[in-house]
Parts: C-alpha cells; structure tokens; sequence
C-alpha cells in the first residue's frame, strides 16, 4: 500500500513536470520561429476615381516595402535581379501586415502600411538568385568631405562647399548609413588648405579626434576642367579601405545633377557597408540547445534573443523533459561566430553528447 502511494505521489510530480513544461512551450514559442523583416510607414497615395481598388493600392504597398527591404539588405549589383519578383511570390513572403492610417484629401486616398516579412523567406528567395543578404545594420559614421579645384589648387571652405551643405538634405529612411559631418571650424579648413598637395596621404587626425566616432568616411572631390575624380578614405574597425571613383564634370549648381551626385556617392558607401555584414546563407549551423526550463523568464529571453538575431535561420523546440526545453536552432555562420554573438549576449556553452548547455552568466 505504502509503494503504491509513493508511485501515485510520483506520477502527480511527472505530470506537474510535464505541465511547467507544456507551459514554457506553448506560452513561449510556436514550433518553428523565424524572424520577420518589418518595414513600417510604406506612403501610398492615388486618385479617388470610379474604378478604384483598394486591394491594387495594398499590393502597391507591398511590393514598395519589399523593395525598400531589399534595398536595405543586398547590394545594388544584385537588386535587378529581384526586379521582377511576381506580387503573388512576394504577399506569401509577408508574414502580417496592417494598416496604420488611410484618407481621402481632395479626392487622394492617402494608405499608410506597416508589412513584416518572413526571414526564412526572403533568404530562401535571395538563396535561389545566388545572392548573399547582408545584416540590415545601422551606422554612424564621421562623413569630410573636401573639394579641391586643382585648376586654381584650392581647397573650398565648408560654408563654401554646396556638396558638404546639401550631403544630409535628401536622406531616405532605406539608407543604412547616418553621416555625422564635422562642424565648420576655421582651424580645420586651415589643417586641410596647408595639407593641399598630400590630402591623399594625410590622416586627419587633428580632425578626427576632436569626434568620438572611429569609423570615419573622407572623400575627397578633386575637378580638373571637365573631370571629377573622387577619392574615398573609409575607415572601419581600424582598416582602410579605398575607393577611386571617376566622373564627368558634374554642375554643382544644378540642384538635380548635385542630389544625382550625392546619391551615387551613397549607393557606394552602402554597398561597402553591406559588404562588411553579408551573411552567407548557404552555411546552415545544426545547432542542439539545452536550456534550464524551470525559469520561464530567462526561457523567454533566450527566444527573444533568438528572434531578434538575423544569423539565425529557424529554430523550434524539438523535446522536453521536466528540467530542460531541448532548441534545435539553424544558424547562418561558423560554431565560433555563433559563440561570439552569443558571448555578446552574456551567455556560454559546454558541450556534453553534441548537446550545448547553456550557461547565463548575467
């Protein structure tokens, strides 16, 4: 009598277990989680006429926020190959959609949408047209630009230069990249007007430090009668990269070739910084995750971490027991670049039967 009371207290502890453990489940993932892309504020405007359909203006919608996705995660040598993506192929990318405001103003029907596309998705897609994405990372960098007019050998000041002063006016919400540009200070054009005939060579330093920003962009403009040639310095993570760029002579004050200018100075900045956090999709990391499951707040961080990290192709929980929640996670990368942005989430593993525990150090 007393064994069978002992195993019936037993069985109640299992499915208590069992229980906490179907909780975490549920109540934390779904089976299989992928990330979604979401881009927000998508305008569209149209006249109200007799034949107007709504659902055309959505399907607008749709396919300019998938190209200001697409514009924001693949260069632009690779874009024309997504051109021609059918409507139909890209709604069964969109994971939700909704519609943040809609008007009419003077017969203009006025939509405003906010569409999430399914990662997993869209990296199969790009997987198809051989096109590696890259990380849609923001950054700031310290943007000099110089213009010498090596006719007269003269360096412009700031104040003087229509380039610097027009750089930040038409900045679009795809661009990755936020320039800081240096103050316009006398001492600066003075360092820059002795350097004159070595500006390709000098380091900028004095400038430089004066900003707490290491990664820096000096482009320097130097026109010679109907030429441009635009030299580009681009510092980042302490390497030097360089770009020579050449032109015809562009009519700065023509407001439409100056912003023509600048735009194609932008697209080779953000391809280079697209370069720097490609991500090669064809490298699939089968990774085995144990994870304490008797903490649901730490559960849910570790996900949240998961669904917010682009490396990560998919993960789902494949089992469980009553202690652990068992991730079968696809990582997009190396094992030691997946212990690296782990690290940088305060976690670390030890490997036990090809099963990596994890450990919160926080």
């Amino acid at each position: 009598m007393k064994f069978i009371s002992q195993l019936y207290k037993l069985r109640l502890l299992y499915n208590f277990f069992l229980f906490l453990a179907l909780i975490n489940i549920f109540f934390s993932t779904e089976n299989s989680h992928a990330k979604t892309f979401s881009i927000n504020d998508i305008d569209i405007s149209t006249p109200f006429e007799i034949n107007f359909n709504k659902n055309e203006i959505i399907d607008k919608g749709f396919l300019k926020a998938f190209n200001e996705l697409i514009f924001s995660i693949v260069q632009s040598k690779d874009q024309i190959k997504l051109k021609k993506t059918p409507i139909n192929q890209i709604k069964g990318m969109i994971e939700t959609f909704s519609i943040k405001e809609e008007k009419f103003i003077d017969e203009i029907y006025y939509l405003t949408l906010n569409v999430s596309f399914n990662k997993k998705n869209i990296f199969d897609l790009l997987e198809t047209k051989n096109i590696f994405p890259s990380l849609p990372v923001k950054k700031d960098f310290l943007f000099i630009p110089v213009f010498v007019d090596q006719n007269k050998n003269q360096v412009s000041m700031f104040s003087e230069d229509k380039l610097f002063s027009s750089w930040n006016v038409n900045n679009k919400k795809k661009n990755l990249l936020n320039y800081i540009l240096p103050t316009q200070d006398l001492d600066d054009f003075s360092l820059i007007k002795r350097n004159i005939n070595n500006l390709e060579t000098y380091d900028f330093k004095e400038i430089i430090d004066k900003y707490n920003i290491n990664d820096h962009i000096i482009m320097i403009v130097f026109k010679d009668d109907n030429k441009m040639r635009v030299f580009n310095k681009i510092f980042f993570n302490q390497k030097k990269n360089i770009k020579n760029l050449n032109y015809t002579e562009v009519n700065f004050d023509d407001e439409e070739e100056l912003f023509e200018f600048i735009d194609n100075l932008k697209l080779v900045y953000e391809d280079f910084w697209k370069s720097q956090n490609q991500i090669n999709t064809s490298v699939k990391l089968s990774l085995n995750i144990s994870i304490d499951n008797s903490n649901n707040i730490k559960i849910n961080k570790f996900e949240k971490i998961l669904s917010e990290m682009d490396l990560i192709y998919n993960f789902s929980i494949y089992k469980f027991d009553n202690r652990n929640n068992f991730y079968k996670i696809i990582f997009n990368g190396t094992p030691d670049k997946f212990l690296e942005v782990m690290s940088d989430q305060n976690y670390d593993f030890e490997i036990k039967n090809k099963i990596w525990i994890l450990n919160d150090k926080s």
